[in-house]
């Protein structure tokens, strides 16, 4: 049985978590360590220890920026942190952020932010016991939280 890391945060105005987790149950077996930091600039390092520490073999980082340059700003460190976390463990952390400001009003942010959580845990799914569905998938132009734009057309 594999061994799954979820990472969320405070900050963000939905439980992301708990989305993720609740997916990941319905489509497979797994042993969940959950950790829950502050902020999205505190995923990189929780799960970097849930893989050294706990052993997990892939890690789901959820947050929500804000909206303010300031909050971009800090997503771009969070998300550079969490590349190097990936490098310096050789284990997947899928980042799951929802932008604050990606959604028209707080009823789509909610909608978004629980599907995004909920079709990255079906990646990491795939990811882990059903690789050739996301090689069928390559190049279909997938969209996790908002519906896929296709491939490109010739």
């Amino acid at each position: 049985m594999p061994t799954i890391g979820v990472v969320d945060t405070t900050f963000a105005r939905f439980n992301m978590g708990k989305a993720a987790i609740d997916e990941i149950q319905q489509n497979m077996s797994a042993k969940i360590i959950r950790r829950t930091v502050p902020g999205v600039k505190d995923l990189p390092v929780a799960a970097k220890k849930l893989i050294e520490e706990e052993g997990c073999e892939i890690v789901m980082a959820l947050g929500m920026p804000g909206s303010k340059e300031q909050d971009k700003i800090c997503a771009h460190e969070a998300s550079t942190g969490i590349i190097q976390a990936q490098l310096m463990t050789n284990t997947h952390i899928i980042e799951v952020f929802v932008h604050e400001d990606e959604a028209r009003d707080e009823n789509e942010l909610v909608f978004l932010m629980d599907q995004r959580s909920r079709e990255h845990a079906l990646n990491v799914v795939k990811m882990l016991s059903r690789p050739e569905k996301m090689i069928k998938e390559a190049g279909t132009g997938q969209r996790q939280g908002f519906e896929d734009v296709g491939p490109a057309r010739m």
